[in-house]
């Protein structure tokens, strides 16, 4: 699955946006307690071969629905391994649990997830903490910064 420049771009001028909100006349420590419920998740996909071009477009769709429509939706962004293309990760960020919870109650993931039940073969959620929740910000800015 190769992810479109549009979809970079967009991922890199949220996160550049967050990263001015978060340091533009603010105090590293109000950086820190911004992200301190922030939720990161890393969604571990094995999708049935014979089904992986239409995923792909699913998830795809799916993931550029969230993006624009959900505020508290930060990053969603799907890669697959380039030895084995069923094998797909999700590096999932959300502003909060809340956040988190309205996504899973959205049209557009609800709509993911009864159209690709049978296409998956096996799924495992790891939730992850931030080593440097400050750095990731200046991440995305410096993104944004070349395009």
């Amino acid at each position: 699955m190769t992810i479109s420049p549009r979809t970079i771009y967009r991922l890199a001028i949220t996160m550049g946006a967050l990263a001015v909100a978060a340091f533009s006349s603010t105090a590293v420590p109000t950086a820190r307690a911004q992200n301190a419920d922030m939720m990161i998740r890393i969604s571990e996909i094995e999708i049935e071969p014979r089904y992986l071009d239409a995923y792909r477009r699913i998830l795809q769709e799916e993931a550029d629905a969230s993006l624009r429509l959900e505020p508290g939706v930060l990053c969603i962004f799907p890669s697959f391994q380039k030895d084995d293309p069923t094998q797909v990760r999700i590096l999932e960020i959300y502003a909060d649990r809340a956040a988190y919870a309205a996504h899973i109650k959205s049209p557009n993931f609800q709509k993911y997830k009864t159209t690709t039940l049978e296409m998956v073969k096996s799924l495992k959620l790891v939730d992850m903490n931030a080593i440097d929740a400050i750095a990731m910000p200046l991440i995305f800015k410096k993104m944004n910064s070349h395009h």
